[in-house]
Parts: structure tokens; sequence; C-alpha cells
């Protein structure tokens, strides 16, 4: 949940059935008074239906990797991960069994019900999908989470309205700890009143600290880098030890027009034209840091469970080092490249404490594979295609009939004759 994308949004509208439930918006109001620094908002302003209708085939994000070869061997069994967000939706199918409740921050509010797992937002519930969405139990869709058997740990600390604070955030992140979880997503940042990112982040800041404490706690710490499209640190991304992530295109590239770029972004993850669940059931499609973080977050998470013993620092290395690159060492719009799930798991090399550059030239240096220009496409791009497929044989029937009928004219002529 983080600072709002506006104007970078690609709702997948026909596939979502809307079932007489409200449209409910995913942005936050950054208007609200900010007391001890700045108010955390969301990182996403989509529009969902919610409940609605299963979405149909295996979504880009996933088609990128081998699926069904790594949830074989992988799929963050044992590990638990924190979503910090506007609570996670247990109702959902997909989620049955992948939440446990957590510290409810909102209670007490006024006009606020419920408790962790009651999702009034639908926010988290998209995130937590990402990260642990089990598969279809009735074949409907062919998402789910990168790592499906995790449990997610529903903390819910903001409401989208701009109650949510550095103090409610870092008190969240203490609790996560608290609780022995293994990683922390946060989907969200700190603006300002005028909805810019928060730059009063200091070492003794109390969401520094609590940061600190985590790393320290050896809890992987994954932050999403924020939807403004600047060139601005955001907080908590861009905090030392914290994975900040930016988002990526169906070709590896920096989603243009909304993913923050500097020193927020470690690395980036698909954060355009993401499917994950929402409450209730069946899913929606967004775009935005907020799923690119989670993606991340899942990775770690597999990770946790292949290698039990590293720190949270050598998986945040590894992560960062078998990242696909555009060059050979950290770059303002995707950091050290966008995360690779398979190779992440499966490179054999030593654990590090850092990422390091690839080697430039040489016999040392890695090999260069082609990558296909564009993977998987969407609803619109097939129906695109095959409307214009269809217009181009009829195109070519139309030149065979009237050049058959030339022929048959012509040759009666010199009959004829």
């Amino acid at each position: 949940m983080n600072r709002l994308h506006r104007g970078a949004l690609a709702v997948a509208a026909g596939a979502l059935a809307c079932t007489a439930a409200p449209l409910l918006p995913v942005r936050a109001a950054a208007t609200a008074a900010v007391t001890a620094g700045g108010s955390a908002t969301l990182a996403s302003d989509g529009q969902c239906h919610f409940p609605a209708d299963s979405i149909p085939g295996e979504p880009w994000a996933l088609q990128r990797i081998l699926l069904s070869q790594l949830h074989a061997r992988y799929d963050g069994r044992g590990v638990t991960v924190a979503v910090i967000d506007s609570g996670v939706d247990d109702k959902n199918p997909q989620l049955q069994g992948a939440v446990k409740a957590g510290q409810d921050f909102l209670k007490g509010q006024s006009g606020v019900t419920g408790d962790s797992t009651t999702d009034r937002v639908g926010h988290g519930t998209m995130v937590a999908g990402v990260i642990a969405a089990r598969p279809d139990p009735q074949n409907k869709t062919g998402f789910e989470g990168i790592a499906p058997a995790a449990t997610i740990l529903a903390i819910r600390q903001n409401d989208g309205q701009g109650n949510a604070t550095e103090d409610s955030l870092a008190a969240a992140i203490d609790y996560a700890v608290s609780q022995k979880v293994e990683v922390i997503n946060i989907s969200q940042d700190l603006t300002d009143k005028q909805g810019q990112p928060y730059q009063g982040i200091t070492s003794t800041s109390k969401l520094y600290q609590a940061v600190k404490r985590a790393l320290a706690a050896d809890v992987v710490v994954v932050a999403a880098a924020g939807n403004e499209g600047l060139d601005k640190p955001t907080y908590p991304a861009a905090i030392p030890g914290v994975i900040g992530v930016g988002a990526s295109d169906r070709n590896d590239e920096r989603a243009d027009g909304f993913s923050e770029t500097g020193r927020s972004v470690s690395v980036a993850a698909p954060g355009v034209d993401i499917v994950s669940t929402v409450p209730g059931g069946g899913q929606c499609v967004d775009n935005g840091t907020s799923f690119a973080a989670p993606y991340v977050a899942g990775v770690a998470a597999l990770l946790r469970e292949e290698y039990p013993k590293w720190s949270q620092a050598e998986i945040a290395a590894r992560i960062e080092q078998t990242a696909i690159r555009t060059d050979p060492g950290w770059n303002a719009y995707v950091g050290w490249g966008v995360v690779d799930p398979v190779a992440a798991v499966t490179d054999p090399s030593p654990a590090e404490q850092s990422p390091v550059p690839s080697p430039v030239g040489g016999a040392s240096a890695a090999p260069v594979h082609a990558r296909p220009f564009e993977l998987g496409e969407t609803a619109q791009q097939r129906d695109e295609r095959t409307g214009l497929f269809a217009v181009g044989l009829g195109a070519v029937g139309l030149v065979l009939i009237t050049g058959t009928a030339t022929v048959i004219r012509d040759t009666r002529r010199k009959r004829a004759l």
C-alpha cells in the first residue's frame, strides 16, 4: 500500500464481473494530518469490483517463469510472511487456510469494523495473493502465488483514508518481528500533506529504527518503491537493508510512467496488469509497485524455505545477484535487475552478503541469451490480433475473388472475338 500512481491504471474491466457489490477504489487520501512524520499511503489507485469472477488463463507474470517446475520443489512451505496492509480477506477460496489473523492497528477508529482478516479496500488481499494464493480449487484460473504454501500473517494498518502514519507503520513492523515472521512485505510508504514522498526520515526516526530492529532480528524486509515516477527516496524502501521494489513490464523494463527511480529501487518485478485475489472470491487486475513488492517477498519465502540458515542479507543479495540485468551493475530504473525466481532458488553459488556487478567481457562474462520481446498477451491484445488476422484474410479473399472475376471476364471477351 503506498502512494498513488495516478493515471497508470489498466484494469481489465471485461474480466471483472460485478456481483451486486459496491465499487471500492484502492486508493488513499493524502490529506490527513501528519503527526510524527508522514502519512502512510497506498501504492495503487486501481478500482476493482469484488467479489469478482475468476480470470481464466495464466497471467503473463507467471508465464515468464517455469511455474510448475518451480513449485514442484519450492513452494514456501513453513515460511510466514507478514503483510502490513489494509487487511487480508481469508474468504477468497485461494487464500483459505493461508491467512493467520494478526494485530489490527485500526481497531477503535471511528467507523472501522472487523479485524485484520477484514479488507474493505481490497489492496492487502491482492498483495497477499501475489505471495501465497493457493492453486484454484475449481480450476477457473491459472493464477496462483509465487509461494503458494507460505503462511500470511495479516496485519491491518492502513484503511486507505490517510489514517496510517509513521508511528503505526513502525509499530506494525515491531509487532511482525515479535511474531517471528521470516519476511515482511510493506506495499506502502510515507507521504507529506501534498502527497509527495516524505523526506523527513533520518537514522533516529521511528520507522528507520523499527526497520533496523527487523533486520537485526534477521527478517527480510521488502517494500514497494512507489508510483509517482519520481527520483526521490521513498520510505521505508530507501532505508538501507530493505529490498526496495520497482515495477517492470512484459519486456523486463521499468514500468514507464509511474514506477519510482533512484535509490529506493533495489530490484524490479512485474507490476503491470497484475492478476491477484480480491475479497470474497475471484481476481482483479491492477498496476503498481504494490504488487511488484509481494512478487519479491514470495521469492524471499522460497529462499527462506531452501536456505533456512541464510541471513536476511544473504537472501537479499541472492535476489539481487540473480536478477535479469540490463547493465552489469545497479541502475536507477530497475536496480540490480528484474527478479528471476527460478534463478534465485536454483543458482548453486555460495551465499553472498551483497550483490556484485557482472563481468563486462572476457571468458568469465556471463553468456548472453536471447529473450522473447514480449511474453504473454492480454485478452485485448488477443482480440486485436484475431481481428487484424480476420481483416487480413478478408482482404486476401476479396483480392482473389476480384482477380478470378477479372480473369473469367477477360477470357470470355477473347472467346467472343
